[in-house]
């Protein structure tokens, strides 16, 4: 799965990858993302624009819009049978860019710590997603997504059995902000390749999801499974 990540692009990445897109003022940084939290993606009803949207999907069809949190991740596995991801699965395509996210491992004691994970070659990574628009309130429209999830790439499976899909090349992000073909949509759909993660572990502040900063990208010793950071 994907359940926390950060956005905090360097100047370099903003420059080579996020050049020409229409960005919002100011750019709101955040090293924990965490569900029903605002962030941006590039969508394709507005594809030169990094605009915020919310963490966590409320299907236009929902009674009463409630973010539960529930549906922050759909499986790429079924994602065109599912009620709540079948219509945005084929019309409403997002890419969420991050500089990182996290995974945790469980040790003995059933103890959890995290791990940041980034591409080895320092790019922002752009996770796959849909997105969809709710209007049953009065207070005009509100608008949500959800990160799309595969199975683990060789790195990654030594945290979990799920990972974020990566679009981590131009052509790819600009398929799937376009495509509408189920055949297409589903072939995008799947691991990257071995060797481009790296991952070290961070902080247990993270555990905590309105803890914020840049303490939380800090490297923790791996030597000592009992030390808490």
């Amino acid at each position: 799965m994907c359940g926390r990540y950060s956005f905090v692009p360097t100047q370099k990445q903003l420059d080579e990858q996020l050049e020409g897109l229409e960005l919002p003022v100011p750019l709101q940084l955040s090293f924990h993302i965490a569900p029903t939290h605002r962030a941006y993606v590039i969508a394709n009803d507005r594809p030169m624009a990094l605009q915020p949207m919310t963490w966590g999907l409320v299907p236009y069809w929902s009674h009463d819009g409630a973010n539960s949190g529930k549906l922050i991740n759909a499986r790429a596995e079924g994602l065109l049978e599912k009620p709540s991801f079948r219509s945005p699965a084929l019309r409403r395509h997002c890419l969420v860019p991050a500089d990182s996210f996290y995974e945790w491992r469980t040790l003995p004691g059933k103890r959890k710590v995290p791990y940041r994970i980034r591409l080895r070659d320092g790019r922002l990574l752009f996770m796959a997603g849909i997105w969809d628009e709710w209007r049953g309130g009065g207070n005009g429209a509100k608008r949500t997504f959800s990160i799309i999830t595969t199975t683990p790439n060789a790195e990654i499976a030594a945290l979990h059995n799920r990972m974020p899909v990566l679009l981590l090349e131009e052509a790819d992000q600009k398929q799937w902000l376009e495509t509408h073909d189920p055949a297409q949509i589903m072939a995008l759909l799947h691991p990257p390749a071995n060797a481009m993660l790296e991952f070290y572990r961070v902080s247990e502040r993270l555990n905590t999801p309105g803890s914020e900063g840049p303490e939380l990208h800090e490297r923790v010793s791996d030597d000592d499974p009992t030390l808490f950071a």
